[in-house]
Order: C-alpha cells, then sequence, then structure tokens
C-alpha cells in the first residue's frame, strides 16, 4: 500500500492494519495551521506508523525530523519513506521502541513540533503527554497536536501543556496543545 504527501510524492505503508496513516486532509489542515513554523524547525513524531507526518515535516523545510514507533518493519518503512523525501542539509533519527520509554530518553531536547498518533483505543494518551510535559519536550514557543477519536476524549491541561484549540474532520480529531506558559495571542 502507499499514500501521497506534500508534492505529490509517494510513500510505503505497512500492508494490512498494523499501522493507520493519518488521512490526507487531517495531513493538510494539521500543515496549514502550522504553515508558517515549519522551516527549520525541530519535529517529533510520535507512534510514527508510516512516518507520513514526518515526512510532510521534511518536504515543507524541516530541519530536524524524529520519530519514535514500536514496530520494527514499521521503523524500516518509516527510514526510508524520509530518506526518499529528506534534503541533503535536513537530518532524521527513526528510534525503535515503547513511546513513554524513549521518550524519557529525549530529556533535555526540545521540539518545535511534537505530532502524537497512537491506536485511538489505547492508553497511552495520558502517559505519553505527562511524559512530554515533565521532561519539558515541548519548545516554548513549541504546539503539540494529538490526534484521537473524536469521541471520548476528556484530557484537559496536563502539567505546562494547555489546550488551545480541537479541531474535528469527520472520524479523526486533532487536539493542539501550547506551553501554558504563552500568551493566548500565539495559540494558532
Amino acid at each position: 500500500m502507499s499514500l501521497r504527501i506534500y508534492g505529490n510524492r509517494l510513500l510505503k505503508t505497512l500492508p494490512g492494519r498494523e499501522t493507520r496513516p493519518t488521512p490526507a486532509r487531517v495531513r493538510a489542515a494539521v500543515f496549514n495551521i502550522w504553515q508558517n513554523t515549519i522551516t527549520d524547525s525541530r519535529w517529533l513524531d510520535l507512534c510514527a506508523g508510516s512516518g507520513a507526518m514526518g515526512a510532510e515535516a521534511l518536504c515543507r523545510g524541516a530541519s530536524w525530523v524524529m520519530g519514535i514507533e514500536k514496530s520494527g518493519c514499521a521503523c524500516e518503512i518509516i527510514q526510508q519513506n524520509w530518506q526518499k523525501v529528506a534534503r541533503e542539509s535536513q537530518k532524521f533519527q527513526v528510534l525503535r521502541g515503547e513511546v513513554v520509554q524513549k521518550l524519557h530518553s529525549l530529556a533535555g531536547q526540545q521540539f518545535d513540533h511534537i505530532y502524537f498518533d497512537p491506536p485511538y483505543a489505547s492508553d497511552l494518551y495520558q502517559p505519553v503527554l505527562e511524559a512530554l510535559a515533565h521532561h519539558q519536550l515541548l519548545a516554548p514557543t513549541g504546539s503539540l497536536a494529538v490526534e484521537h477519536s473524536p469521541s471520548n476524549w476528556t484530557l484537559a491541561p496536563i502539567g505546562a501543556l494547555e489546550v488551545c484549540r480541537q479541531k474535528v474532520y469527520g472520524n479523526t480529531a486533532v487536539t493542539f496543545y501550547t506551553p501554558s506558559l504563552l500568551p493566548r495571542l500565539y495559540c494558532i
């Protein structure tokens, strides 16, 4: 199976239902919201699946993209996809493992954009958001997008992360967080 991203580039995906690529409409919406802040940014793709979001970030000028994915097969596909779209000046890295454990190893780093897309029925939402807040992985002027089912979403502010906006696109919703110290004017 394959999917197309920015610039009509074709990416590989895993066969079957092991991963669920973010729908094209949702990808486009997220990048439209963040459009003026992608160039030269540091991007973290959590539960990266096919790596489509990180690949889009690379295509749109992110300078550093890191992905975390549990599936070894998916990590190989992400590596291939990012290799295909990255320019020589861009850097990327794929980490294989459990997302919460890998976030602990990133303590001290900060990212301008974080995209988190776990299986909707997983119990990863709360521990991942708590780890992101605890380790301050979101840059002071950064933004976090959490993809989830539009039903049963009850998470409120977590630590220093504050809900900024929520968008619903059919069966997919995205909730955006920013550091709570930001003025509400920055909330994009």
